[in-house]
């Protein structure tokens, strides 16, 4: 992947999905939907390679994004 700034994963492993999605988007000079996915593609590697970092379950993640 792309070089993202490290605030990014810092963001992902927070909960602070619309702050990533924001410097995603910055960086990249993306559309909203193509930041979703590279969000996404992010998340995935960060449970992949510092599972111990998450503070949240996967099914718990972004719970309070949607409510």
């Amino acid at each position: 992947m792309e070089q993202l700034p490290e605030s990014v994963d810092h963001d992902i492993l927070e909960e602070r999905i619309i702050f990533a999605l924001k410097t995603i988007r910055e960086t990249r000079g993306c559309t909203l939907h193509q930041a979703l996915d590279v969000f996404a593609q992010r998340y995935e590697e960060l449970r992949r390679d510092r599972p111990d970092d998450f503070h949240l379950s996967r099914e718990d993640y972004g719970r309070g994004f949607y409510s």
